[in-house]
């Protein structure tokens, strides 16, 4: 067996339908009086609901989330978690609003209840993202990972088939990249494997009926552990093009990585078989590339990047982008390479690995 560091980060989980009626009990576990309660304006509604459920637990409502977490958007936030003597930040959401709750957290170290409702799996990293001045910067840290959080399967069942698609293909990106990290474990990739194959099986059935509730929640238990695998290695080529697409471009954070998975994954296939090979197995598929490709025509989601705002003038500075301070992957990085890799992506080629 090789030899390998697995690092452990703690954080509390509930998981099942109706945990959300366990959040007064979870804010107490924290030691926390004033929470604020974080949202995107498109969820304010669950936010307020959220507020009255706490009642004077509830410090304020500051639903302004908004993808990439802008840093004037951060600044705002961190302000208000000021003024009204938040001791601690629920974020109800996805990716953006567990992102705003990591960028108040990054400075003040206030702890963060996270309640998903999409499957970003952001609320199980130390990973954080800030967008200043058109890029987008990530980097780790303890304070940002959410102490606890709440795995309430129904309160996914509001979001859309295809947003739903979208979202469970971000996550399975995540495993996807941390079975061939430069430092892949055997504990990691077993739980990429699974994760990966809990979404294969529950993402359709989500699309045939988006009320299933056993398959919305096999979808959030696979979106568990993509975010658990990305937390225990580091982001590669499909994170570092996504990271760059998404906060030079304002792209959707969710279908871009979409997009960009299939290609990224045929990027790296020659160089990682046995990533490829735990990857297909996990989808049924012969292709690990391939396999993602023909998954996503089956749930119906966008495939080329043209169809998600990139305009094709953008390439080029996209390629050079993502060529500058690489992220460490299996095959060398080459402009080049990387350019025709985006060109396949713009036009929703099938890829080839």
């Amino acid at each position: 067996m090789q030899d390998f560091v697995y690092s452990a980060h703690a954080a509390r989980v509930v998981f099942g339908a109706g945990s959300l009626n366990h959040l007064e009990r979870e804010i107490g576990l924290l030691g926390a009086q004033r929470a604020l309660v974080l949202a995107t304006p498109e969820q304010a509604a669950q936010a307020e609901d959220l507020a009255r459920r706490l009642g004077s637990r509830c410090a304020g409502v500051f639903a302004r989330a908004v993808m990439h977490v802008p840093i004037e958007t951060a600044r705002l936030a961190r302000e208000e978690a000021r003024r009204v003597g938040a001791d601690c930040a629920v974020a109800i959401g996805g990716g953006s609003t567990t992102g705003l709750g990591k960028a108040i957290a990054l400075e003040s170290a206030l702890p963060i209840l996270a309640i998903p409702t999409t499957y970003a799996g952001s609320e199980m990293t130390t990973i954080y993202g800030i967008t200043e001045g058109g890029q987008k910067k990530t980097g780790r840290d303890a304070r940002v990972l959410p102490k606890t959080v709440l795995y309430d399967p129904e309160l996914t069942l509001s979001l859309p088939a295809a947003l739903s698609a979208t979202s469970g293909m971000n996550a399975i990106a995540h495993a996807v990249e941390a079975l061939y990290a430069v430092d892949a474990n055997p504990i990691i990739s077993m739980m990429s494997e699974e994760g990966v194959r809990a979404l294969a099986l529950g993402l359709p059935a989500v699309v045939a009926n988006p009320a299933d509730i056993e398959a919305r929640s096999l979808c959030l238990y696979g979106a568990w552990l993509c975010g658990m695998a990305l937390n225990g290695t580091s982001m590669a080529l499909h994170h570092k093009l996504c990271h760059t697409l998404g906060g030079s471009f304002n792209l959707p954070h969710a279908e871009v990585h979409t997009v960009v998975l299939p290609h990224a994954t045929a990027y790296n296939a020659k160089a990682a078989p046995e990533a490829m090979a735990r990857v297909a197995r996990a989808l049924g598929a012969a292709s690990a590339a391939q396999g993602l490709y023909e998954l996503e025509g089956k749930l119906g989601t966008p495939r080329a990047l043209k169809d998600i705002g990139m305009p094709e003038s953008g390439l080029d500075q996209a390629a050079d982008l993502a060529a500058a301070n690489p992220y460490a992957n299996p095959v060398p990085i080459r402009r080049e390479a990387i350019r025709q890799l985006l060109d396949n992506a713009f036009h929703g080629r099938a890829p080839h690995d």
